[in-house]
Parts: C-alpha cells; sequence; structure tokens
C-alpha cells in the first residue's frame, strides 16, 4: 500500500509539471472595447500576445451569478463528504455545493472550446461527467492543483465507443492529468474575462483556486457539465 501511495504521488508530480510546461503565457493583455447585448452577456474584443504573436479575440461572457460576500466557514467542523464541487462549462463557473446548498461560486476558464466533451489526448477540452478528486497540492506556477480521477471507467467507456464509431482516430490516446489550477498572477483577467486557454483543464484565478482548496481532499466528488 505504501509502495502504491508512493507511486501515484511521483506520477502525480512528474505529470502535472510536465502539462504546466505545456501551456503558453499570455502577456500584455487589454481590453479594446467593451459592450452588453441584448441578453446581458458582456462581449469583448481583446488583444494580448501569445508565443510573441498578437492575438485579437472576440470572448462573449454571460452575467455571472454571485454569492456576494464570502461568509466564513468552520472548516474544523466540515463533513468534506457532504461537498460536491459543480462545475458548469456554459457559465464559466464552479460551486461548492455543500449539504445541497452552495456555499462558493467562483468563475472559471476551460480550454479553447469550452463547450466540447473531452475524448482524447491533445484536444485541449475538459472531460464532462461525475469524476472524484485523486489528490492535490502546492503548485509554483498556478498556486494548487487540483487532480481528478479523469480518465475513470466511463471516460474510457466513452473512449472506446468513440473509437468504434470513428469519430475519434484509432491510434488516438485518452489523455489525463486533468484537474483545477490557478492562473500565473499577472493573468488572472484571463478569467474575468473568458478566454480559453488550458489543456483541458479548469483554470480559476489564485484567491479563487486557494478558496476551493480548503473545501476538498481526496475523494471530493466532482460533476462537470457543458
Amino acid at each position: 500500500m505504501k509502495f502504491l501511495i508512493g507511486f501515484i504521488f511521483i506520477l502525480f508530480t512528474f505529470s502535472t509539471a510536465s502539462f504546466a510546461q505545456s501551456n503558453a503565457e499570455h502577456k500584455d493583455l487589454k481590453v479594446i472595447s467593451e459592450k452588453k447585448d441584448k441578453h446581458g452577456n458582456t462581449v469583448r474584443v481583446i488583444e494580448y500576445y501569445k508565443n510573441n504573436m498578437k492575438v485579437t479575440e472576440t470572448t462573449i461572457t454571460p452575467p455571472f451569478p454571485g454569492l456576494g460576500e464570502r461568509k466564513p466557514i468552520d472548516l474544523d467542523n466540515l463533513n468534506k463528504d457532504s461537498v460536491l464541487v459543480y462545475v458548469d462549462k456554459t457559465n464559466y463557473l464552479v460551486a461548492v455545493i455543500y449539504k445541497r446548498k452552495r456555499i462558493r461560486q467562483y468563475r472559471a476558464v476551460f480550454g479553447p472550446d469550452r463547450l466540447k466533451d473531452k475524448m482524447m489526448e491533445g484536444d485541449r477540452s475538459t472531460p464532462e461527467g461525475w469524476f472524484t478528486i485523486l489528490a492535490k497540492r502546492d503548485h509554483r506556477n498556478w498556486q494548487k492543483f487540483i487532480l481528478i480521477d479523469y480518465p475513470n471507467e466511463q471516460s474510457k467507456i466513452n473512449f472506446q465507443e468513440r473509437k468504434a464509431k470513428g469519430i475519434i482516430p484509432k491510434n488516438a490516446r485518452i489523455g489525463n492529468s486533468i484537474g483545477f489550477h490557478g492562473t500565473i498572477k499577472t493573468a488572472a483577467d484571463m478569467v474575468d474575462y473568458g478566454i480559453g486557454w488550458t489543456d483541458g483543464c479548469i483554470a480559476l484565478k489564485p484567491e479563487d483556486i486557494e478558496d476551493l482548496y480548503q473545501f476538498v481532499s481526496p475523494g471530493t466528488r466532482v460533476y462537470v457539465k457543458r
């Protein structure tokens, strides 16, 4: 058992380290224009540099249903078995549900096309469905990293079915190292502006990933919906 735990920790450390190095840094982010559409969404034209190339992008973010002031939580008496992390990709949000009550809510971003389910390694999409947190740790670039159990058994079933139907190539791999993390502190605006930049992970602002981290532990359930 000790060997198995040690192996999982080593695998977690190396896989998340290689993941972090694969993401290009967004620099000099600025808003060129901003307006509300008839649905109340914020439409922004933004500009930034990625790999020393200028990128101009239009983002559309829905109104954020905030919870107001964050009330202090007695973490010593928090029953971690009653915590659920709810991820809504359509509305760019992550919520902490405790005993069927929403006690925290954060804005989040995902991969470049947030409304696609993950099908294979390299598609930069966030997997949908039920998952479980496997591990969590500090991260030098993203403040914290919270690993989920993708691919789990349902992920593997979906993967094989898509291969059989020819939706993905027969030589495709399923991928791994999916979780929650922060952003570099100079690029937290990417979350507010709805810029999809991860390789399939769920990115929160630095102060929000720190807050989420205290509520979860290995075994915490996670539900991700489109």
